[in-house]
């Protein structure tokens, strides 16, 4: 029947869309096929004067291929949800889900087997109350040896619900930076930027302080600007003024954050403090922007007639002048102090 049918569909197929090379679609999957063969089997023995122990048998038969036709249906239905939805999550974005959606199909898909071997059991006459004391003894066994695993499982269902990581961002997670590649169940394969894979155990990362840099809506702009000692008052008030003033003119700066302000004297400059927020998409957007400040400033500190301050000391030093005697050969001696020369005084 499922033949005959999907030649026909085809035929069909290949006429409406006019491609000779179209497939023959599977109208009757295996799981239908079952059912309809346990249904067959069925109305046999109703037509059919067959002995009690024949009889016995294939109703057995037929109950056991219509429970393995059900499950096998409910299956496939599964998976069919399954690949909806993972399609419906791509589209927005929530790849992170996936996996805990994987883990839920597979978790049905246990539960439904089990239920069918529950159902055959108990049409076979046997008690199925043993089995499932027994399943639960040995779940509380396999809890207590698969602690590490659970704890990461259930450190992946509290990212992937909590949305705190989406693959894509650029995250530091402890002495790892890199941007997320994956969010399994167990673990976070994380792309570094000497372009290695590291693998972080999901409860860790549950247990660790993350900073993800992805979700920034601003990034900070904040320069300190150090300006050589030689700098006078009027000159250090057209630096603030003049940077204050380029910073609230871009469009690329968000103006009530900007701050410009002479902030101390340092050990070997004058230190100019810049604060503003750059209004920016991602990382690379901030670098262009920023870059065109700094020439910006470098044009402003060059039209006020200020440098740039190097780590620098200047010493003084003091020179004593000693007195000098003549001698009888018309040299001069020079006595040193006692403090310097202490009990040998030389000439």
């Amino acid at each position: 029947l499922n033949h005959l049918l999907s030649r026909l569909a085809g035929l069909l197929r290949r006429r409406l869309y006019r491609k000779a090379d179209l497939p023959n679609p599977e109208l009757l999957p295996k799981p239908i096929r079952l059912l309809l063969l346990a249904l067959v089997i069925r109305r046999l023995l109703a037509k059919l004067d067959l002995p009690l122990l024949a009889r016995q048998f294939w109703s057995s038969a037929a109950s056991i291929i219509t429970i393995a036709g059900c499950v096998w249906l409910f299956i496939l239905l599964n998976g069919w949800v399954e690949g909806y939805v993972n399609r419906r999550l791509r589209g927005h974005n929530l790849t992170g889900r996936t996996s805990m959606l994987r883990l839920t199909r597979r978790v049905i898909d246990v539960v439904v087997i089990f239920a069918g071997v529950l159902v055959s059991l108990h049409h076979f006459g046997l008690n199925p109350t043993a089995a499932l004391a027994g399943l639960g003894v040995g779940g509380i066994a396999v809890a207590l040896a698969a602690q590490k695993t659970l704890e990461n499982v259930i450190g992946g269902v509290s990212l992937i619900f909590d949305e705190v990581v989406r693959v894509g961002d650029f995250l530091k997670v402890g002495d790892t930076s890199g941007t997320v590649e994956d969010i399994g169940l167990r673990s976070t394969r994380i792309r570094t930027l000497e372009r290695s894979m590291v693998s972080v155990p999901n409860g860790h990362i549950a247990n660790m302080t993350l900073e993800n840099f992805s979700s920034r809506d601003k990034f900070w702009f904040h320069p300190i600007l150090a300006l050589r000692y030689g700098t006078a008052s009027p000159q250090m008030n057209a630096v603030v003024d003049g940077i204050c003033s380029l910073l609230k003119g871009s469009q690329h700066v968000e103006p009530n954050s900007v701050r410009v302000r002479f902030l101390r004297f340092g050990v070997s400059s004058l230190d100019v403090e810049v604060f503003a927020y750059v209004l920016a998409c991602d990382w690379s957007q901030f670098l262009a922007i920023q870059e065109k400040l700094f020439l910006r400033i470098m044009e402003h500190l060059e039209v006020a007639g200020v440098q740039i301050a190097l780590p620098s000391q200047t010493i003084f030093v003091a020179a004593a002048s000693l007195p000098t005697e003549a001698n009888g050969e018309g040299l001069t001696k020079t006595p040193l102090p006692d403090c310097v020369a202490g009990d040998h005084k030389a000439d």
